[in-house]
């Protein structure tokens, strides 16, 4: 079964992640935008999210 187009489940660690689920992306915890695994670049390990950009993360950290 192939991983295209499949939401990846990911366990979110500090300097890397763990692949719970197969998939090729992530939804942004944020925006809801869609972001490839060979795009992902920030992440929160507190709160297991995902973001698009350093603004959404930014964000996401500023709100409850």
């Amino acid at each position: 079964m192939s991983n295209r187009n499949r939401l990846a489940k990911l366990h979110y660690m500090a300097n890397n992640t763990r692949m719970l689920a197969a998939g090729d992306h992530v939804l942004c915890a944020v925006t809801g935008q869609r972001i490839e695994l060979e795009d992902l670049r920030y992440w929160s390990v507190a709160r297991q999210e995902a973001y698009i950009s350093a603004e959404a993360a930014a964000q996401a950290m500023t709100s409850k």
